[in-house]
Parts: structure tokens; C-alpha cells; sequence
């Protein structure tokens, strides 16, 4: 091991770990206070679990890894081709009291799970288009509506994850980057489609007992792949074509004020928009290449999203499989930076989840039932060193998750005015010295730690 001295840049507890607003200003949407209380559950709650599922899970990524429910573009399947599948979809093992139920034992707070993905079919009963798993499937079941109803027997909120995108319908036109080997004709109506999408919304919105919307496909309105990431004072063309998003947004909270809507736009938040969510990476990490800029964080609840492998739909020979050690350091990572983690699973197409992903869940929920007391309820602490640890603070009490564990003593610079410091697991007292400004204390890691954990009690 190595002694190493460590500096730490003391933050405002209020704003912990998020960089200063400097994106879009929202100052034409004001949330009600039935909005506020949604958001302080949301960033209480801080774990979830995301679900790809459809139609290209029968594909399964077709022999490929990193292809699952982007398939229809991969491969360039025309929707003629597609539409082959609903017929050949019948999960008749799904259990939406199993699903929950294992989120539940995972520590989930709560599910998002895709009700239409960019192929356009949706996964409940939506009386807009007989596209969808009830009037298309042999199943014809609402899957979303008995998720519904399970979550809300089990004390799971249920958040609709919906695509913007749509390489089925044939009004989605002009083309984006993505969608163009379909083989509808080179014409449509934008805000025809438009008003299909927002139609569908409503649905959701009316008709479900669900906290929010996740949104994506925002970004394939560009004029091609190169420039999808770029910042253009454009959507779609030249034209003044956009996607009206604030419309939409109204929409659903003149229905139910306290809906969250988050997009997952990559950009900073528009307003109307409730939280800022970040795909396969931490706030302002951008190790991707496509994830938001850190200077385009805003001060709206913030989640990271993650695969529990290589995919997000299912792929046959995916095993990429997380460990529970890095699902442990993502979670605390995530709290660390004052975001939720929203885990994400592909279940096959029989309706069942992987037993590695079962078993991985279930051994990520017994971890959170020690230490779930530092995550839950908790915000992005004062104190964070790359790599080495961070933080997690609720009220007096501020919870030190040191990742590093060839840390043999540690020293840092801070204000607080500690009372008392100890290992939280067993409460063994942990000796420190603290002059001035200058913390020192011994790394008390102990064999078999996944992230050593430290119970600071500060000073009245």
C-alpha cells in the first residue's frame, strides 16, 4: 500500500457536485409545488431500474454484439420486413409481479421501461394505432398497464420511457440521421406526426398512474451522424421545422402538474423539463464522446442511466455482465455526484430476465439493505476525489465511500467540524486528527470491502 495525500474542493452542500448553470434558461416554465415534491422524492429515491423490451428482443442483435433495439436501422430492415414481428411476439412467461418484485429486492425505488422505442411499436394498448403489443400480438395483453398495477401493489413508482423517434410511421418526415433504409416514401407531415406523438403522450399521461416520462430521440434531427452532437440553431431543416417540445411538455402537465419529464436530448434542459438524465456515463463525465458537457449541467435532478451488460435490449451473446462490485461503485459514484442510477435490463423475448441479471440484482439489493442508508434520501457531498472516494451527506452526517482501497492513510483539506468518525458498517470508532483545515485518519478498509464506507458526524 501507499500513503498518499489527497486534496479535496469543498462544494456548497446545496449545489454539491453540479457544475453552474450556464445552458437554457427556464424561466417560462414554473413548476408547481406538486412538481417540487415529486422531484425531492426523485432525488431521494436514487436507484431504478430501466427495461428495453420489444420487438427486436425476438432478434436478439441477430448473432452481433452492440446491436439489439437499434436492429431495424443496423441492419437496414425496411418496415414491410418489420412488421413480420409483432405476430411472432408472445412472451407468455412475463410476470409484471416477478419484474417488480425483483426490482424491489434490487433496492429500486422505481421502473422506467419503454413504452415505444425508435421502431415505433408500442408496448400498451394505444388507441391512436393498432401498432402496439395488444392489437398486434398474439400476447394481446397491455404489459404496461399490469406493470402498472403491480407497481402500485409492491410501492414501485412506474415512469414511461417514450421515442420521439420513429422509424415506423411514415409522417416522420424529413428524415433524421437515423431511419433512412425503411423504405417509406420520401414524404410526410411533420406536424401530422407531431400531433400522433403528442396523442400517444396524452394517453400515457390520462390513462396511466405513472410519475414521468423519459423521452429520447430528440437528437436524430439533424442533418446527418457528424453533426447529431454538434450545438445547430436547428431541428430537422431550415425551415423552422422543430419538435415543439415545450407544447408537448405543457401538455402533460396540464393533465398531471406533477409529472417529471426528463429528455434525453444530450443538451442542456429546455424548459418544462423536470430532470437531467446522462446515458452510460456520470454527470459531466462525457468518457462516451456523446454524453452532455459538463458546462450544459443544469440544476434540475440529475440520473445516470447504465447497461447490467454491453446492451440495452437483449442480445444473444451478450456476456458482458457486471459485476456487483461495479454496480456497487456506479451507485455510489452516482449519489456521490447528486444523481440517481438507473439500471438498465433487456429481458428476453419470452417475457423472462436473465438468470446472471436475476442474480446480480438480488446480490446489489442485499448490499443496499447494509448500506442503503447512505444512498437513499442522501445528497452529493462536500468532499470528492477522483477515483479515490466521494461523498453522500443527509442532514449532520456525511457518509465517506473511499474507492480506493491501496489507501493506506489519507489527508485531506476541509472545513467541517467533525465530531466523531467511524466505520459504518460495525461503528468501530476510527481515530483522526484534524488541525486546522487538515483531516488525516488511517484508511480503515478491511478485506472484502467493495467501497469502505465512513460515518462522519459533524458538529451542532
Amino acid at each position: 500500500m501507499n500513503t498518499t495525500k489527497l486534496s479535496s474542493v469543498v462544494w456548497c452542500i446545496a449545489i454539491a457536485l453540479i457544475s453552474p448553470f450556464s445552458g437554457r434558461a427556464q424561466d417560462s416554465y414554473t413548476p408547481t409545488a406538486e412538481n417540487l415534491v415529486a422531484r425531492e422524492w426523485f432525488q431521494d429515491a436514487k436507484i431504478g431500474m430501466f427495461i428495453h423490451w420489444g420487438l427486436y428482443s425476438i432478434i436478439g442483435g441477430g448473432g452481433e454484439e452492440g446491436i439489439a433495439e437499434w436492429i431495424m436501422q443496423n441492419k437496414k430492415i425496411s418496415v414491410d420486413a418489420y412488421e413480420k414481428l409483432p405476430k411472432l411476439f408472445n412472451p407468455t412467461e412475463f410476470d409484471a409481479k416477478a419484474w417488480v418484485a425483483l426490482a424491489k429486492a434490487a433496492g429500486m425505488k422505481y421502473i422506467t421501461i419503454t413504452t415505444k422505442h425508435h421502431d415505433g411499436f408500442a408496448m400498451y394498448d394505444s388507441q391512436v394505432s393498432d401498432y402496439n403489443i395488444v392489437d398486434g400480438s398474439p400476447l394481446g395483453r397491455g404489459i404496461f398497464r399490469e406493470l402498472e398495477q403491480e407497481c402500485k401493489e409492491q410501492g414501485i413508482k412506474l415512469f414511461a420511457y417514450y421515442s420521439q423517434l420513429d422509424w415506423h410511421h411514415p409522417d416522420y418526415f424529413p428524415r433524421g440521421w437515423t431511419g433512412r433504409y425503411t423504405e417509406r416514401p420520401e414524404s410526410g407531415n411533420w406536424e401530422k406526426y407531431l400531433q400522433y406523438q403528442d396523442a400517444q403522450v396524452k394517453e400515457l399521461a390520462t390513462n396511466y398512474d405513472i410519475a414521468g416520462f423519459w423521452f429520447d430521440g430528440f437528437w436524430d434531427q439533424v442533418p446527418d451522424r457528424e453533426t447529431w452532437l454538434k450545438r445547430v440553431d436547428y431541428r430537422i431543416d431550415n425551415n423552422n421545422t422543430d419538435w415543439k417540445l415545450e407544447r408537448t411538455y405543457k401538455l402533460i402537465h396540464d393533465i398531471k402538474s406533477h409529472l417529471l419529464i426528463g429528455n434525453n436530448h444530450h443538451e442542456a434542459p429546455y424548459a418544462g423539463e423536470d430532470f437531467q438524465m446522462f446515458e452510460k456515463d456520470l454527470p459531466g463525465k462525457n468518457t462516451t464522446g456523446f454524453g452532455t458537457a459538463a458546462e450544459d449541467i443544469g440544476e434540475l435532478p440529475l440520473e445516470t442511466c447504465e447497461t447490467i451488460n454491453g446492451s440495452w435490449g437483449f442480445n444473444l451473446i451478450d456476456d458482458n455482465h457486471k459485476s456487483l462490485e461495479t454496480l456497487v461503485r456506479y451507485v455510489v459514484n452516482a449519489a456521490g455526484r447528486n444523481s440517481n442510477f438507473l439500471l438498465n435490463v433487456g429481458p428476453m423475448p419470452n417475457g423472462r430476465i436473465q438468470d446472471e441479471h436475476i442474480k446480480v440484482l438480488q446480490e446489489l439489493g442485499q448490499w443496499m439493505d447494509i448500506y442503503g442508508v447512505t444512498i437513499y434520501g442522501t445528497r452529493g457531498g462536500p468532499l470528492i476525489k477522483e477515483d479515490a472516494y466521494v461523498t453522500t451527506q443527509k442532514d449532520r452526517v456525511v457518509y465517506l465511500h473511499i474507492l480506493d482501497a491501496d489507501l493506506e492513510s489519507i489527508a485531506l483539506e476541509t472545513p467541517l467540524k467533525i465530531k466523531k468518525m467511524e466505520r459504518f458498517d460495525d461503528q468501530s470508532a476510527i481515530t483522526f486528527r484534524k488541525r486546522g483545515k487538515q483531516l488525516r485518519f488511517v484508511n480503515p478498509h478491511k478485506k472484502g470491502d467493495i467501497v469502505t464506507t465512513v460515518k462522519i458526524v459533524l458538529k451542532n
